[in-house]
C-alpha cells in the first residue's frame, strides 16, 4: 500500500448576505453567490427605501439600513425566507 490518496477539499460554502438592520435587530434580507450581486441588491433596496421615505414616515415605520456581509451556509437561520424591499410585512419588521 504505497499509493497516495488525494483528499478533496470541501467546497467553499461562503455566500454574500444583504443584511437589513432596524435598531438592534438584524435580518438576512437576501443571499447571493457573489459580492457584486449582493452589492447590486443592496443598492436596489436602498433606492426603494428612498422612494418610499414619505410612506414609511407616515406609517411611523423606521427605514431599514442595508449592508453586505459574508455568510456561511451553516449561519443561515432555519426557515429563512427573503425579506421584501422595505423590510416589513403587515406593519412588522420581518
Amino acid at each position: 500500500m504505497s499509493e497516495v490518496i488525494k483528499l478533496q477539499r470541501p467546497a467553499d460554502d461562503t455566500m454574500w448576505a444583504v443584511m437589513a438592520t432596524i435598531g438592534r435587530i438584524n435580518r438576512v434580507a437576501e443571499i447571493y453567490p457573489t459580492r457584486v450581486a449582493a452589492l447590486a441588491d443592496r443598492s436596489w433596496r436602498e433606492q426603494q427605501v428612498r422612494s418610499y421615505a414619505s410612506f414609511l414616515s407616515s406609517c411611523e415605520q423606521p427605514a431599514p439600513r442595508y449592508s453586505v456581509a459574508p455568510m456561511r451556509r451553516a449561519e443561515l437561520p432555519r426557515g429563512w425566507k427573503p425579506l421584501p424591499a422595505l423590510g416589513f410585512l403587515r406593519g412588522q419588521f420581518v
